[in-house]
């Protein structure tokens, strides 16, 4: 019965509105002082049974407390003393909003709530979609200054706008799990009990970040890869954030977010409107790898532009040359690289103006004569012809000093006239929210990829946003929106205006991977750290929301530049094998037995591509230091396995690795060995993973359903 029900509907006599997936159901219900308040998220429940559903009123409840259930945005008026998802000030001073419900529309697996404030000028819709087959729902805001636009009324001051709050049910517990790091450690997993506090999770970069993502996941403490209650939560945007979780005294968790950091203030006027990003969310029954699933399917289905293209295999010139480039030495590594298998070509930083360094150059893209005396389509012409596709490397958002732009238009940059700039990186951030600057940079990066033949960009973001003003505009802080909402529109316009061109998101590794960016893009750069044991945890991070296909992995050479570690080319591959793969090192130093089983590497990866980018991934941990990540094909008819073991210790062989996502019933053929095994022996027994011995060990595994 529940399968006939519509994915989104509203009854105006309960106010009771309904979200529907496949395996879960979100709801909510309009309160009697007009504010939407959460209901439920969890199992479907029949619509008899959500209606007779008690508001979820604090334990806390008193004269000293509100009693109310937790509101879907809170508006930071009546005796709310959580974290307000709304902010607010009048023209006259008056803080907070005060609803009436004026209205709602569904259409199809969209519904929109409107509320308008009872004595000013500002409507609020609530905005919630959810999409056929898939289990996330999706929430933000559009709020606008209702008066007219030629009136006399004063502006409204946004201290704060989130896209949705979201509320967990009771638990026995409550747990976060969340990303950290740095560059060169990006998306580490923690795991901690959550603390009666209010956590904040947030980005004042103006970018996603190194140091955090806007993921989240809940739990009561107990759930596992694949057992257990999660509620899931990602923020699609790609500058500065902010998360807070909440959990009070008496055990009511509840989190808000959006765009933005605190501190800042942004300005509507009469007329004006302003949407906030999507935040997504969803839950699942069935552990972290279910929710991870779930989060793959849905980016591949419904974020990602063109998620039925394969990723070609990359190879990038960075770490071979750095900023020693020249067309002979280009074209040497383009040689090497097409006979290894190689499918895109990739010229990296150090190909324009004058970049003979990182002070110098950037902000002029045009071919620096010295290396490139003829322009770039001679090279662009030698990789096509060697069967690959040509790619460059850009920075568009940034700048030196010692620039051809800059010292055309010092005042594009990001400024305060009284403060002295900092160089990171010894440069500094153009400011794409100026409309001159976003048709610069368009008509720049349009240019680029038609003359020169460019069928990738690899844009680049090296530096966060500091002094970050902006001289005469009458709302400055709007630069924090409307510089990421520029390199949005950028994007798109160039996919646009260059069907085929594709884009891989990279801000100095993973600073800036999120479903806003990925949404135009086709991949991110997970990390400048390519070591392939440091890979392992950085890798396991990202696919808590991430499925594989978005996720650039590189083999390079060893030891490696950023640990100095060296390791086994075949551990390197099979690390890289479990994403988009790519070749970084220096080719013309790698040996001829290196090159034979690159080539043969390659080939494999080739043979397995479909099922890493488009199959169901499941993360295993066996023992004895094993990891372990398995791509299923969505028909179960074809498997592959990546296994990998970094250190050993004498006496502590690893136990078979059990392979939970097979069918108990049915029979597998080890493509590489002709060997056969039982499902239920793989299952819950598991298969002996033959490991060589030492450290670095790895290995790949094809499995194929076979009759009995």
């Amino acid at each position: 019965m529940l399968a006939t029900l519509p994915l989104a509907s509203f009854d105006p006599h309960l106010g009771l509105a309904v979200l529907r997936t496949p395996n879960s159901l979100y709801a909510l219900r309009v309160g009697p002082d007009g504010s939407p308040r959460h209901l439920h998220w969890g199992a479907p429940l029949d619509t008899a049974v959500l209606a007779q559903l008690p508001d979820a009123v604090s334990p806390a409840a008193s004269s000293f407390e509100a009693d109310a259930a937790a509101d879907e945005l809170a508006p930071q008026t009546g005796p709310r003393f959580g974290p307000a998802g709304l902010q607010v000030r009048f023209a006259d001073g008056t803080r907070g909003a005060q609803w009436r419900f004026t209205g709602h529309t569904v259409d199809k697996g969209e519904l929109r709530l409107c509320l308008t404030d009872r004595r000013y000028p500002l409507r609020a819709e609530l905005c919630y979609r959810v999409r056929p087959g898939s289990d996330v729902v999706e929430r933000w805001v559009e709020l606008t200054h209702t008066s007219p636009a030629d009136g006399d009324a004063g502006p409204i001051t946004i201290d704060r706008l989130d896209s949705a709050s979201w509320t967990a049910p009771a638990l026995a517990d409550y747990r976060l799990s969340h990303l950290v790091g740095g560059w060169n450690s990006e998306f580490q997993l923690h795991r901690d009990r959550l603390p009666v506090a209010e956590t904040v999770l947030t980005s004042r970069r103006g970018v996603t970040s190194h140091q955090a993502s806007p993921w989240l996941a809940i739990d009561d403490g107990t759930a596992t890869e694949e057992q257990g209650a999660v509620w899931s939560t990602a923020l699609a945007w790609s500058g500065s954030w902010r998360i807070t979780v909440h959990r009070d005294a008496v055990g009511r968790t509840t989190w808000t977010g959006g765009f933005g950091h605190e501190g800042l203030h942004w300005t509507l006027r009469p007329g004006q409107s302003l949407r906030t990003p999507v935040f997504a969310g969803l839950h699942t029954p069935d552990g972290f790898g279910a929710a991870s699933r779930a989060w793959h399917s849905y980016v591949r289905d419904h974020v990602l532009p063109e998620p039925g293209r394969e990723m070609p295999v990359v190879y990038n010139s960075w770490e071979a040359t750095g900023f020693d480039v020249s067309h002979a030495g280009q074209v040497r590594l383009a040689r090497i690289a097409s006979r290894l298998g190689a499918e895109l070509f990739v010229l990296d930083d150090g190909w324009f103006g004058e970049r003979h360094n990182d002070r110098a150059g950037l902000g002029d893209w045009t071919p620096r004569h010295q290396a490139f005396p003829d322009g770039l389509r001679p090279l662009a012409d030698e990789v096509h012809q060697l069967g690959m596709s040509f790619g460059l490397w850009v920075e568009p958002e940034m700048v030196n000093r010692d620039s051809e732009l800059y010292r055309s238009h010092p005042d594009w940059v990001l400024h305060s006239p009284t403060r002295d700039a900092t160089e990171l990186r010894n440069q500094l951030v153009l400011n794409f929210a100026r409309p001159d600057v976003e048709t610069w940079a368009r008509q720049t990066l349009d240019r680029v990829v038609r003359d020169y033949r460019v069928s990738w960009l690899k844009w680049d973001a090296n530096r966060a946003f500091t002094e970050a003003g902006w001289d005469g505009h009458h709302d400055p802080d709007r630069l924090w929106i409307d510089h990421t909402r520029a390199v949005y529109r950028i994007m798109d316009r160039l996919r646009a205006d260059h069907p085929g061109l594709r884009i891989e998101a990279c801000a100095g590794g993973g600073g800036r991977v999120d479903l806003g960016i990925l949404a135009r893009t086709d991949q991110a750069w997970t990390s400048d750290n390519t070591d392939p044991v440091d890979r392992i945890g950085i890798q396991y991070g990202f696919s808590q929301l991430h499925p594989a296909r978005t996720m650039a992995a590189w083999v390079t050479d060893s030891p490696n530049t950023a640990t100095g570690r060296s390791t086994p080319l075949r551990f390197r591959f099979h690390v890289a094998m479990a994403g988009a793969l790519g070749l970084g090192g220096d080719l013309t130093a790698w040996s001829d037995e290196e090159l034979r089983e690159a080539t043969e590497l390659v080939a494999q990866y080739k043979r397995i591509r479909p099922l890493v980018q488009h199959g169901r991934q499941h993360r295993l941990e066996g023992t004895g230091g094993v990891m372990a990540v398995h791509y299923a094909a969505e028909d179960g008819g074809e498997h592959a396995v990546l296994a990998w073991r970094p250190t050993t210790r004498f006496g502590h062989q690893p136990a078979p690795l059990r392979l939970p996502a097979l069918d108990t019933s049915g029979c597998y053929l080890d493509v590489d060995h002709d060997r056969r095994h039982s499902g239920a022996a793989l299952v819950h027994r598991g298969i002996d993973l033959r490991l060589p011995p030492g450290d670095y060990a790895s290995r790949l595994i094809r499995l194929r359903r076979v009759a009995p």
